[in-house]
Parts: C-alpha cells; sequence; structure tokens
C-alpha cells in the first residue's frame, strides 16, 4: 500500500505521517529530507525542482516491490506530482491512499508555521508568507482529509488507521 500525505506546510503532515509510518512499520519517505540531501549535494545550482518527487517516487517503488507499506511525507501541490503517485502504485500492483492534511484554523496554522523549527540539518523552515504563496491546486477527486485544527495527532493517526483498515 501507498499512503501518501499531502497538504501545506505546518498542518501537521510530517507529525501524522512519521507516527503512522511507526505504529504500521510503514518505510518513511519525506520529500523535505530528499530535496534537502539535493540541496546539499550541490547538484542543482538553480534549485531542486520536481527532482526530490522523482527520487521518492523511484525509492517508493523499489520498497513496494519489496512487499512494504509506503508513507510518504510532501506537499504534494499539483496534478504532476499526484498523478505519479498514482502511477507508481499502479506499477507496483499496489493501492493508493491519498490523505490530505488541513488546519481550518487560519491563526493556529500561522502560529504552527512561525514558531516551527527545522528538524532537518540545513533546511530552513517556510515562513507564514511562503506558505500563503505557495502553490496547491484543488484536487480533482476529493482525497480523505483530517483537518488537524479540530483533531489531535494522536487521534488523527487512530481515524487513519481505521480507514486503512476498512479499505483492505
Amino acid at each position: 500500500m501507498l499512503i501518501v500525505f499531502s497538504g501545506l506546510p505546518g498542518t501537521g503532515k510530517t507529525t501524522i505521517a512519521k507516527a503512522l509510518a511507526a505504529q504500521t512499520n510503514a518505510v518513511y519517505l519525506r520529500i523535505d529530507t530528499i530535496e534537502q540531501a539535493i540541496r546539499d549535494a550541490g547538484v542543482f545550482p538553480q534549485g531542486v525542482g520536481s527532482s526530490g518527487y522523482q527520487v521518492a517516487n523511484a525509492l517508493a517503488l523499489s520498497n513496494l516491490a519489496l512487499g512494504h507499506t509506503v508513507v510518504v511525507d510532501c506537499v504534494n501541490p499539483v496534478a504532476e506530482s499526484r498523478q505519479a503517485w498514482s502511477e507508481t502504485a499502479l506499477r507496483a500492483s499496489t493501492s493508493l491512499v491519498n490523505i490530505q492534511v488541513v488546519c481550518s484554523d487560519q491563526h493556529e496554522h500561522q502560529r504552527r508555521v512561525e514558531t516551527r523549527a527545522s528538524d532537518i540539518p540545513g533546511l530552513t523552515p517556510p515562513t507564514w508568507q511562503s506558505v500563503l504563496a505557495h502553490e496547491y491546486e484543488p484536487w480533482h477527486d476529493a482525497p480523505f482529509t483530517v483537518d488537524t485544527a479540530q483533531l489531535p495527532a494522536a487521534e488523527a493517526v487512530a481515524m487513519i488507521t481505521r480507514q486503512l483498515a476498512s479499505q483492505r
């Protein structure tokens, strides 16, 4: 199973995705970590572009082929990146579960963004202005959505776990 968490920075994706991956013993792939490693390598002086997503899709496919569940933590803002995950699941002959994480309380979302510290060496956390300006296309088919303004992370993980169990 390929489980892809999507949403703007500061919504709680990483907290929930990490907890779910640990609880289910899944492979955890975080785009921020991959992109920072690419930046640190100095491979693309103009920026990483879509390379982090391409690397993550390749890693997901190889782990899915080994029979592992894969949890991906990413913004996943555009139709092209969402389609790539769908193609990866199809190539691996596995199911894809899209989970969108939102924070409907704008003040809480802003507080989270402005007070967060990066847990990835070298990665500068986004500013609230950059989050507001971030491209994020509407979904064609609404994914399973978790609102972290309404649900603590532990409850969100429990709800997602129940949802995944009902889909197996």
